[in-house]
Formats: C-alpha cells, sequence, structure tokens
C-alpha cells in the first residue's frame, strides 16, 4: 500500500503528496480547439499534437455537436465533445481556430463563436487563427488594428477589415497568433505552447519531432 504523509501543514491543515500531485494537474495550461465543417485537418491535427506533446490539455470541440466532423480533404475527426459542452467547461488559456475555407466560413456564421471570442479578448487570453481563419476573426470584431497574418488568397479579405497585414510564417501580436496554412502548422503550434509554457518547453518539442523551424 501507498501511503500519501503529510509533507506540509498550512493554516492548520495537511496537504498530502497526492492533493500536490492534483493540484499539478488541474494546473494544466488548458486549449480550446474549435472544429467546424470543412476545416483544415493538417492545422487541426497538428496543433492538437503538439500542444498535447507541450503538457497543454487540448480539448477538440465540435461545432455542430459530437458526431465527427468531415474536414476539408474527407478525413473524419471525432471531437472530444460538443462545442456546447466544452465551453461549460472554461475558460480556456487559448482558443484555437483551425483554417480551411468552409470550415472558417462555419466559425464566421456562428454567433456562438463570437461570444466566446468576445469573452477570450475581452479577458486577455489568446486566440490563435491559422489560414482562413483570420476571417471568422474579421467576421466578429476580434482584434481589430492588430497586426495578423493568413493563407496568401485571403490577405485582401483581412486587410478590409483593418488589419496591419504581414506575410511572416507566424505572426504573434499581444494575446493574439496567427499563421498561413497547413505548411506552418508546427510553426502555429509551437508559438502557442511557447506563449503558454516557455520557450525552453517549445524548443523541446522540436528535436523528436524531427521539424525544420
Amino acid at each position: 500500500m501507498v501511503h500519501f504523509l503529510p509533507i506540509l501543514v498550512e493554516n492548520l491543515g495537511f496537504i498530502s503528496r497526492r492533493s500536490i500531485f492534483n493540484q499539478s494537474i488541474t494546473m494544466a495550461k488548458k486549449a480550446l480547439l474549435i472544429l467546424a465543417e470543412g476545416a483544415e485537418e493538417m492545422e487541426a491535427v497538428i496543433s492538437v499534437d503538439v500542444m498535447r506533446r507541450g503538457g497543454v490539455s487540448v480539448t477538440i470541440a465540435g461545432l455542430s455537436g459530437k458526431e465527427p466532423v468531415k474536414c476539408s480533404r474527407d478525413v473524419n475527426i471525432v471531437p472530444d465533445m460538443s462545442f456546447e459542452d466544452a465551453i461549460e467547461k472554461g475558460p480556456y488559456d487559448v482558443i484555437v481556430l483551425p483554417g480551411g475555407l468552409k470550415g472558417s466560413e462555419n466559425l464566421a456564421a456562428s454567433g456562438d463563436v463570437k461570444r466566446v471570442l468576445q469573452q477570450q479578448e475581452a479577458s486577455g487570453r489568446l486566440i490563435a487563427a491559422i489560414c482562413a481563419a483570420p476571417c471568422a476573426l474579421k467576421a466578429h470584431g476580434i482584434a481589430k488594428g492588430k497586426n495578423v497574418t493568413s493563407h496568401p488568397s485571403k490577405k485582401g479579405e483581412v486587410e478590409a477589415g483593418g488589419y496591419k497585414y504581414s506575410e511572416d510564417r507566424v505572426v504573434i501580436d499581444g494575446h493574439l497568433i496567427t499563421s498561413r496554412g497547413p505548411g506552418t502548422s508546427f510553426e502555429f503550434a509551437l508559438a502557442i505552447v511557447e506563449k503558454l509554457e516557455g520557450k525552453e518547453k517549445a524548443d523541446s518539442l522540436i528535436p523528436p519531432m524531427l521539424c525544420k523551424v
């Protein structure tokens, strides 16, 4: 039998090794990735994989429910839970929006996504969007005037929203991270990990993944 001996007395109460272990779990950074039909699957899966490697607790939330989501190249991804259920478990340290033309249009059309993004922005927590997803930020009035990037095909649309456009592969402006497309997904996800867990943690993920960044 394993005995958890008291190792600290504070305010006449005992804190055990088990309770400290449980606290370490609850203190893990939390990410919400909103998955809409037509999302770009590389951007979604790579982001989730890299964040989880970095110790971030990631929830994949299906915008339309718990059923498998058909992505832009007909890959089906099973969400962890519905978006409706996921937002009840917030707040999240970062909300991640993968791109994909249709997926981004679905994100842009959702009033619930708008509400959650507005709350995230107002609280000063991180928002990350890649590929066409910055167009959803534009649709919901998020981060106006910030430095951003997007898929090259969406440059004009994003600029029309009053953003300062960059062609860098990843752009970080305060609590906003944006990136360009499938080929920049690793850099995008590593930037999120660096923001949440620090540069040392992010850098430690690169060699085992054989990334060139």
